[in-house]
């Protein structure tokens, strides 16, 4: 019989690697369950830039790559880091063009959910299907649902159902934790048209400023917005022992223009121009660097589930779509490797079909889970410790960014350049921006 895979969690992560595993091998019985009424466009977080080796290469994979260049934004690889002055370290132009890309290009998170989510067989999808738990019954994990339904007879569960997974409580206690940075998430809709200037100060790509513990990240949307995040050191009460109610969105604006008094004009104006309906405080969570579990047949995580982190160096999609397109290769090989045999008596489906479990230890999928769990803990650790170490440089660093600019610089692009390229770039780096600082 053919595999039957669940999938937790209908984002990004679950509906790419039901994609996969359609495109891969149309045979395996893929199914999502997901807690949401119907797919949200809209409040599904900020951009994001797929990169060549993990994002690009899963939708490459999943047969997806012009749909996804009809979305593409080229002009969105703009990046300036900047101080509270609007003085900007490194500053990158927009690519503007595919010729021009650095390779990166952007891509809204709402607009890459619904390409995923459209390109899937009708019903894949479960709506309103809220995971209560995982229990362990007999031979079988079973999915229990809050509206008392109760799923069973799957091969695999994959749990894609995000920082607060309940999927994972069944192979790990290990909990998310605050990591000390939060603020509000906020956006000023129709940007050129209403506040040409801070459109401009964007100039279609993102503006990271941040200096004292404190930050104003802006990033242009494809819908013509600004997606705005005012994160900063707090203690884990700050929602509650506030001197303002952190939801009352002019209470929220008079705060930050007494906290960014001294700021920008131009990056203060983020804080105040935002759509009052659109600012909601946000805490950062995140598991502890290297986390892993032992594993358990028949179960496991992908994306936040199993490494969730703070967004500070760009990884978690593409992160997420590297365990997506490597558990689908280890899950279609050990649906090759089956062999039908007689089905045993009394094992049924919740279809009323029978089946033999490739759910247990030993079989080629448990073996290939395996594998590809351990792949993953070593990759998620070494971006696990790359966003660590960024946000520690922007936050918890005194006098950044002027002071170790050049350390944050080489760290987030030793990924990309390698590790003997960033040794022979080094002492151009200190160089340009000991002339930098003399200047500036």
């Amino acid at each position: 019989m053919p595999l039957r895979i669940a999938i937790i969690g209908a984002g990004p992560a679950g509906c790419a690697l039901a994609r996969l595993l359609h495109v891969k091998d149309p045979s395996i019985q893929t199914t999502i369950f997901e807690s949401e009424g119907s797919i949200n466009f809209r409040s599904q977080g900020g951009t994001l830039d797929l990169h060549v080796k993990t994002g690009q290469l899963a939708l490459r994979e999943a047969g997806l790559w012009d749909e996804f260049e009809k979305h593409a934004r080229y002009d969105g690889e703009a990046l300036q880091i900047a101080d509270k002055n609007c003085l900007c370290y490194p500053k990158m132009g927009a690519g503007h063009s595919k010729s021009t890309s650095t390779g990166r290009p952007e891509i809204d998170r709402p607009v890459l959910r619904e390409m995923l989510y459209r390109s899937l067989p009708e019903g894949t999808v479960q709506w309103n299907k809220k995971l209560k738990e995982v229990k362990r019954e007999g031979r079988e994990l079973n999915l229990h649902f809050t509206d008392g339904g109760v799923e069973h007879g799957y091969d695999l569960i994959v749990g894609a159902d995000g920082a607060w997974s309940k999927t994972r409580s069944l192979i790990s206690d290990v909990k998310p934790y605050y990591s000390g940075v939060a603020g509000h998430v906020m956006s000023i809709s129709n940007a050129q048209e209403r506040h040409p200037a801070l459109y401009a100060a964007v100039n279609r790509g993102s503006l990271f400023s941040y200096s004292e513990g404190r930050g104003v990240f802006a990033q242009y949307m494809g819908d013509g917005s600004l997606s705005i995040g005012t994160w900063s050191v707090h203690p884990p009460d700050w929602q509650q022992s506030s001197d303002h109610d952190v939801h009352d969105p002019q209470a929220v604006k008079k705060a930050y223009r007494q906290r960014y008094a001294d700021w920008n004009p131009t990056l203060l104006a983020f804080t105040q121009e935002a759509d009052d309906e659109s600012i909601h405080p946000r805490d950062l969570f995140m598991l502890p660097v290297g986390h892993r579990w032992e594993h358990v047949p028949g179960i496991t995580l992908v994306g936040d589930a199993a490494h969730v982190m703070t967004p500070f160096a760009g990884e978690g999609v593409n992160l997420a779509f590297a365990d997506c397109l490597d558990l689908s290769r280890a899950i279609c090989s050990a649906a090759a490797s089956i062999i039908p045999s007689p089905p045993e008596p009394n094992s049924k489906n919740n279809n009323g079909c029978n089946t033999t479990s490739q759910a247990v230890a030993g079989t080629p999928l448990d073996r290939g889970v395996r594998a590809f769990e351990q792949d993953m803990f070593a990759r998620a650790t070494k971006y696990q410790q790359l966003t660590y170490d960024s946000m520690n440089a922007v936050f918890f660093s005194p006098g950044a960014p002027r002071v170790g600019i050049e350390r944050y610089f080489l760290r987030m692009a030793q990924d990309e350049l390698g590790y003997w390229a960033t040794l022979l770039v080094t002492p151009l780096v200190y160089a340009w921006f000991f002339v930098f600082k003399l200047i500036w």
